[in-house]
């Protein structure tokens, strides 16, 4: 581990809660604005990855927040772990060795044009971890929450018996556990992530997905949708929703809904399904800047609401402006305050400069 910085295990009960997310944290090498990969020599390099995200923004939010992966004793590792740490992110816990960091590319899509993503992560230090190499009573000591997503079981056998061995954990510690179906079909196939994630959502209390994941993981469509052309009814996902929940026994289900009229311009918002009822947040109108990590924005947005004790109606309104925010932003990361997403939440849409 990380020798370094110690895991804080001491907690007051004026501490704020304690969350700690598992997953692989990625260099991201992106093309400049909106060029194509390779049109131009130089690249932009960042860092980000579902739950690193999911981790940055609850830090920003004021809670405890640890990020827990593997990365390799290089500069390119120690950069990551530095990038987290300048974020407010507890980062004990990481694992240090394996071979090489994982990478991606990104290249912004425009009007029409599509955004493009392209994976080199194979053999990466993360993909290559080791159940054992985790000891998750003592990770998840002090925590209220635990979240993953669908991208890290997929890295492979032994990545994803380690996410299970941190649920199974958190389950006898009393954490609740989270999970982003997040289905990513250049990692895994359909089969392969019913299989895993229908394991893995037994032990979740909480499930968060975008329009898509449900169908493409479990075959749960919603009626009367065609992504591909934008048409999207919100309210025929409550019947998704209500599927999930009698197929797992989830407290909650939360799933991001995104029309997209194009690669410029979408609207943005949310549903809360929770004790037989759908709640929706408002809808927004977006401008895109960078859509990437949205639905982890979305994802921290909801926990944090949720561990302050936000009613449904809030939670989803808090959850969803949050991420409208994140795609305004350039990066993985989303740095917005509390004030921020409170004030979009309350209904001040206007943009208008603050002074």
């Amino acid at each position: 581990m990380d020798k370094d910085r110690e895991i804080n295990m001491k907690r007051t009960p004026q501490d704020p809660p304690r969350v700690v997310t598992f997953g692989e944290i990625l260099l991201r090498l992106s093309a400049p604005g909106y060029e194509r990969l390779l049109q131009s020599p130089r690249l932009e390099a960042t860092f980000g990855g579902g739950e690193a995200n999911v981790a940055v923004s609850l830090a920003n939010f004021g809670l405890q927040s640890a990020f827990i992966t593997k990365l390799p004793h290089n500069a390119l590792g120690q950069a990551a772990v530095n990038s987290l740490r300048a974020l407010g992110v507890e980062t004990g816990g990481i694992v240090r060795g394996g071979a090489r960091m994982g990478l991606y590319f990104l290249e912004k899509g425009a009007s029409q044009r599509a955004s493009v993503c392209l994976y080199d992560r194979a053999g990466s230090a993360m993909s290559q971890a080791q159940p054992e190499e985790f000891d998750w009573p003592r990770l998840l000591q002090g925590a209220s929450w635990f979240h993953f997503t669908g991208i890290t079981p997929a890295l492979g056998a032994p990545v994803a018996e380690a996410c299970r061995a941190a649920c199974q954990a958190a389950k006898a510690q009393g954490v609740r556990v989270s999970c982003d179906l997040n289905y990513r079909e250049k990692l895994w196939s359909r089969a392969q992530a019913n299989r895993v994630l229908g394991e893995l959502c037994q032990l979740a209390d909480v499930c968060i997905c975008n329009e898509a994941d449900a169908r493409d993981v479990f075959g749960i469509a919603a009626p009367g949708s065609d992504l591909t052309r934008g048409e999207l009814d919100p309210r025929q996902y409550t019947a998704v929703a209500r599927e999930l929940t009698d197929c797992f026994g989830f407290s909650q289900v939360a799933i991001t809904l995104r029309r997209s009229r194009s690669a410029s311009e979408n609207d943005w918002g949310g549903l809360l399904y929770t004790g037989g009822q759908s709640h929706f947040s408002r809808t927004y109108r977006l401008q895109l800047v960078d859509r990437v990590g949205g639905g982890d924005s979305f994802a921290a947005g909801l926990i944090y609401a949720l561990l302050r004790g936000d009613d449904a109606p809030a939670a989803i309104e808090f959850a969803a402006a949050a991420s409208a925010l994140k795609q305004s932003i350039p990066g993985d990361f989303n740095r917005v305050s509390v004030p921020e997403v409170e004030r979009l939440s309350q209904g001040d849409t206007s943009g208008r400069i603050q002074r």
